[in-house]
């Protein structure tokens, strides 16, 4: 489709042959004007019924389907409602209907007890809590006699209230359950209140009957956002959920398009009258409206095949007139377009040519004059122990030097191919020049490096530049991984007598498993923000290269390993 709309903007607006006044030509003329005439005559009536249609079946369906959503959260509103209200009315009915005096009674408490476990299930306990907030007597499996709850915050709602209806927690019974208290009031006027715990199990139940819709998930939170009953979707009882909670709204609602995460939902709920609860019905959009989507993508394909092959019939029919001049213009913009990259290119040549040359005159200085200060140490025949630690700091200028003239010798290769350059080196050696760079890191944060070289081991032909950059990629990476005060572990052994291997070990926060996988892939990074993703792709573009191989392993919270091996003669 984008070649075709490409190749009509090109016909119609771009590669029509101009006249010397800047015009199109009577060609283009003609063929513009039949094109756009007979295709407008033809698709606008295609494109208004498609749309017609479109809008009528997507509000017919969308009510087909939505509706028994927003049916459930209506009926189950009044299901819970019921429940609720019954246990609240006999809480009431009990309190009412038994002196203040007989409540505190023990053995006509374990009667009343029993006669609401037959009459309602879900009954876990019962007792009366005076008004100083003690429990004075209690009937259930429990030893709560005597338990003070003045602190607890529904002690001091039901005060007010008179009646009080509590989240869904576990508590010391560890089951997941709610409380109802009502209050009344004694013959002395002081507030008697009367406690029923309620198993949640028939909460569940009528919530579970409402989720008869296909790939719905059906649940309760509070008005902070708790789960009070478990979500297929959310997560088990008391988690926190993550979709934003409606405001208080009487009756049943609908929320057609809820975004959490990266995923739209379709949402009805409804707030339980007298409760902190509000039920809540949610089903993935994308799920609820397949057959919606898969009727649109047919209507889409429809109207555009439709539309594609009227334009190719009135295109073929007309193109053939101008064919030879649109080519012979494609032709002009297509030799515009391969100049113009080719000066482009070599725009960018001398530019990488012209930076590297001026970077190495100021090198070149520096190189001469740290020279002339090593010569003039060497002459000079005082014996102080400065001037040991002169000649080792301007050694290290002329390796600095030495080492931005290969930085520079490499972007010189915008300009023209550079071939790798082979020479002798000692790999050991070359990690302790890595390592003097970054001396002054590992002493600030304290990272003990242990260097351990097995005995005779090989010196390799490669390319020093190069296994500088890999290997202080692969240390930068280490410490970057460690916390202060880790340790870092380098070991080289040789691998027979045709390769050498270099293990970089760290104690850091190590590779999830899920990412070791992809850590070598450009632009990947496990730092977020701090990496750019490029270290590790550019150190694996080194090994294979210099025809060695690069290998990780590593553990979560234990450290990682990087395992480089290379040949000692580097094959053609």
């Amino acid at each position: 489709m984008n070649w075709f709309a490409r190749q009509v903007k090109k016909i119609i607006f771009i590669e029509r042959p101009l006249t010397a006044e800047g015009k199109p030509s009577r060609y283009g003329r003609m063929w513009q004007r039949t094109v756009l005439a007979v295709a407008a005559v033809s698709i606008i009536p295609l494109v208004s019924i498609t749309s017609v249609n479109y809008f009528l079946y997507r509000r017919s369906i969308q009510k087909e389907l939505l509706q028994p959503i927003q049916s459930i959260a209506s009926v189950t509103k009044l299901s819970l409602e019921s429940f609720i209200e019954e246990r609240i009315a006999a809480a009431k009915y009990v309190s009412s209907r038994e002196r203040s005096e007989d409540l505190f009674v023990k053995d006509n408490l374990t009667q009343i007890f029993s006669r609401m476990k037959q009459s309602f299930g879900g009954i876990v306990d019962i007792g009366v809590i005076d008004s100083s907030g003690i429990m004075r007597t209690y009937a259930g499996p429990y030893e709560l006699t005597g338990k003070d709850y003045r602190d607890q915050d529904w002690f001091g709602k039901v005060l007010v209230r008179d009646e009080y209806v509590s989240d869904i927690f576990l508590g010391h019974r560890n089951l997941p359950h709610f409380v109802i208290a009502v209050k009344r009031e004694n013959e002395r006027g002081e507030p008697v209140i009367f406690r029923a715990t309620i198993d949640t199990e028939g909460l569940v139940q009528k919530i579970q009957i409402a989720g008869n819709i296909q790939q719905s998930d059906v649940f309760l939170i509070n008005r902070e956002g708790i789960l009070q009953t478990p979500s297929s979707m959310f997560g088990e009882a008391f988690q926190k959920f993550p979709g934003k909670i409606p405001q208080y709204a009487e009756g049943s609602q609908l929320i057609e398009d809820m975004k959490i995460g990266n995923k739209s939902y379709i949402m009805g709920y409804s707030f339980i009258k007298d409760s902190p609860f509000l039920f809540a019905i949610i089903a993935n959009r994308e799920d609820i409206l397949a057959g919606w989507q898969t009727y649109k993508k047919e209507l889409l394909a429809f109207l555009l095949l439709s539309i594609i092959a009227i334009l190719v019939i009135i295109m073929g029919i007309t193109s053939g007139w101008v064919e030879r001049i649109k080519q012979a213009d494609l032709r002009r913009e297509a030799s515009l377009h391969n100049i113009e990259h080719t000066n482009r290119m070599a725009s960018i040549g001398r530019l990488a040519a012209g930076v590297a040359h001026e970077i190495n005159n100021p090198l070149a200085i520096i190189n001469e004059k740290a020279g002339l200060i090593k010569d003039l140490l060497d002459l000079s025949n005082e014996n102080s122990p400065d001037k040991e630690k002169l000649l080792k700091q301007t050694n290290s200028i002329i390796q600095s030097v030495s080492r931005c003239s290969e930085i520079t010798h490499r972007l010189l290769g915008f300009a023209r191919h550079m071939d790798i350059k082979i020479e002798p080196v000692a790999i050991d050696a070359l990690i302790r020049d890595v390592l003097g760079f970054l001396e002054k890191e590992a002493a600030y944060r304290d990272i003990h490096v242990d260097m351990q070289v097995a005995n005779a081991l090989p010196t390799i032909r490669s390319d020093r530049g190069q296994l500088q950059q890999l290997f202080l990629n692969l240390i930068n990476n280490a410490f970057d991984a460690m916390k202060k005060g880790g340790k870092l572990e380098i070991s080289l052994r040789d691998k027979g007598s045709d390769h050498v291997v270099v293990k970089i070990k760290d104690d850091g926060i190590g590779i999830a498993q899920k990412d070791i996988e992809h850590i070598f892939e450009p632009f990947f990074s496990t730092k977020k923000s701090k990496g750019t993703g490029l270290g590790l792709s550019i150190s694996y573009g080194i090994v294979k290269k210099l025809r060695g191989t690069i290998y990780v392993e590593s553990q979560m919270g234990k450290g990682t390993t990087f395992t480089v091996t290379l040949p000692v003669e580097r094959p053609v």
